[in-house]
């Protein structure tokens, strides 16, 4: 690889050749300030927050995407690129409705953060009109304020670029721009796959949850109401970043104890309804591989990509999985298993589920979501929402102990921590499928072959007892078009597909804590937080689904055997064609 050296505030540094300025800063130790700049994502030099003076050049330039050069010298922090930042926020603060004080996003909004760093009045210019004429588009997932958008194009470029949709984008011209719809058609009316990507990248409050905290403490103060929570495998690889714990802190156990502390009245494990939904999944794979069912199969744990097939592929929906995500198999065992093992009336209880994803809000709201006769899932609230909660409840996170989840629905193998990841939900399927077929043990559990995030598409073959079984794995809506296509258009010839919707699975999911740009653009979210789930898996006592005593007891008892009548009609659901896009 090619290096050069230049100097940063008089620092010297060596970086690959192709590099930016605002890259060749970070190695000398230096942030640049930045807005709209996402690596590799969104980096078009339009906030001009990251300006920096060069030695030689005429003008000021904008850092992230002006080339370094060997012999460059570069002035990150001069008078005059202080005082351009300053104007630049100055200006930005004039279009921007400032209710700082109960937005969402207060104490974690970039752009608060920076005009508290470089001293700006909020009042230096008059306000324009898009501060007093807010425009909210809501959903049943999300709420987008216009009146808070800075123009960044964050948003968008990861609604193109990562997830393929392009459901927003730039109208009209100077003044008068605006991120919107096409024809300001509502969110809810368009192909949205309700990711929430557009969420955890937005810098201020412009794109925030549906906030559903309320039904949830409603629920928690009325007495006739049994209030159980569930919480997503990658939850607890997330949660501890919103107390200022470093990213891949592992904090099942303080989030038991906090939840149970919020005065619910069972803390449950949804990875334990994972480790359910292999067996049925494997159960619904091997029936078709071997009595001559539609192939691939292609997993339906991730609601956003299961929208998306409705779309954009409604030819292939007999492909998908029939099995509900561990989310809906949860609240399903719920209101039927667990309802008459404690003897409570399923109108009594309430489910609310902790996700990483604002997507699983729209899910508990589709068809075949009611296996009592009533709501699977009452109230999904995400790991920004359960944070905010916890704090709200005056709970010290940080120095609670740890703690177990409740044991009726709390034990859960690696397999079932892992579906959080890229490729999880994959290799637990098939720890599971192998010994079915082989019917002897596994030497080796891990299928590293479809792990990680080093290729858009992940393809394996494996031999199980004299069958050779083709899988693919993506993540992200734009890579799942590619894969479907290849599929289409009989590139690949494969048997059973893992699709997630979001980049990297669960744990990078629309749901999960905001990180400021620079954080996003440095430090690999998605892999710092896999090594949780991996971690886990590797210091489990049950390593697979099928080796679950809940999950065994479950079935022996209720459930007879995985696709059994009985957890048809309460685990599985079906699909419905929507407007057709191309």
């Amino acid at each position: 690889m090619d290096m050069i050296k230049l100097k940063i505030n008089g620092i010297e540094v060596t970086v690959p050749k192709g590099s930016t300025i605002l890259e060749a800063a970070k190695v000398a130790g230096i942030r640049i300030p930045t807005l709209c700049w996402l690596k590799d994502l969104n980096e078009i030099g339009a906030c001009r927050v990251c300006v920096v003076e060069v030695k030689g050049a005429r003008n000021i330039v904008a850092a992230c995407v002006y080339p370094a050069n060997d012999g460059m010298e570069v002035l990150t922090n001069t008078p005059l690129v202080r005082q351009s930042r300053k104007d630049t926020l100055e200006l930005m603060l004039s279009e921007h409705r400032k209710d700082c004080l109960s937005c969402s996003r207060s104490l974690n909004c970039e752009l608060q953060a920076l005009s508290h760093e470089y001293g700006v009045s909020e009042y230096a210019y008059p306000p324009g009109e898009s501060e007093n004429t807010p425009f909210v588009d809501a959903t049943d997932y999300l709420v987008r304020d216009n009146s808070k958008c800075i123009l960044c194009r964050r948003c968008v470029a990861v609604c193109r670029n990562n997830q393929h949709v392009g459901v927003i984008g730039a109208a009209n011209r100077g003044f008068e721009v605006q991120i919107r719809t096409a024809f300001d058609v509502p969110l809810s009316e368009t192909p949205c796959v309700c990711c929430g990507q557009c969420i955890v990248v937005c810098p201020t409050g412009a794109l925030i949850d549906r906030d559903d905290t309320n039904k949830v403490w409603r629920a928690l103060a009325d007495e006739k109401k049994h209030v159980v929570v569930a919480t997503a495998p990658s939850v607890r690889a997330q949660l501890g970043e919103s107390f200022g714990m470093p990213v891949g802190t592992n904090v099942e156990g303080k989030m038991a104890a906090a939840l149970r502390r919020m005065g619910f009245d069972k803390v449950f494990d949804v990875d334990t309804a994972a480790d359910i939904t292999v067996m049925e999944e494997a159960t619904e794979f091997l029936h078709r591989f071997t009595e001559g069912g539609v192939l691939p199969l292609i997993t339906s744990c991730s609601p956003g990509w299961v929208k998306f097939c409705e779309h954009y592929y409604p030819d292939m929906l007999a492909h998908l999985s029939s099995c509900k995500s561990p989310q809906g198999m949860y609240g399903a065992l719920m209101k039927t298993y667990y309802a008459e093992k404690e003897g409570i009336d399923p109108k009594d209880i309430f489910v609310v589920s902790v996700m990483p994803c604002v997507a699983k809000k729209f899910e508990i709201k589709r068809d075949d979501m009611s296996a009592a006769g009533y709501p699977d899932v009452d109230v999904v609230v995400s790991t920004r929402e359960i944070a905010q909660m916890i704090k709200q409840s005056g709970i010290i996170f940080e120095e609670l102990p740890d703690e177990k989840f409740d044991p009726a629905f709390g034990v859960a193998t690696g397999a079932g921590h892992i579906f959080g990841t890229t490729g999880g939900v994959m290799e637990a399927a098939l720890r599971t499928a192998a010994e079915t077929i082989t019917k002897q043990p596994l030497t080796k559990l891990e299928f590293e072959c479809v792990r990680g995030i080093d290729s858009d598409i992940k393809l394996a073959e494996y031999e199980l007892d004299g069958n050779k079984i083709r899988v693919a794995v993506t993540s992200g809506i734009a890579n799942a078009k590619k894969l479907l296509d290849m599929v289409k258009n009989k590139e690949i010839d494969v048997h059973f597909i893992e699709v997630m919707g979001c980049s990297g699975g669960c744990v990078n999911g629309g749901g999960a804590p905001v990180q400021p740009g620079f954080v996003r653009s440095f430090t690999d979210l998605r892999t710092e937080r896999a090594k949780v789930l991996y971690s886990i898996d590797d210091n489990s006592e049950y390593r697979k689904s099928h080796d679950n005593p809940v999950v065994k007891e479950i079935y022996e008892t209720y459930l007879k055997h995985p696709g059994s009548d009985k957890a048809h009609h309460l685990l599985h659901t079906t699909y419905v064609p929507r407007k057709v896009y191309k």
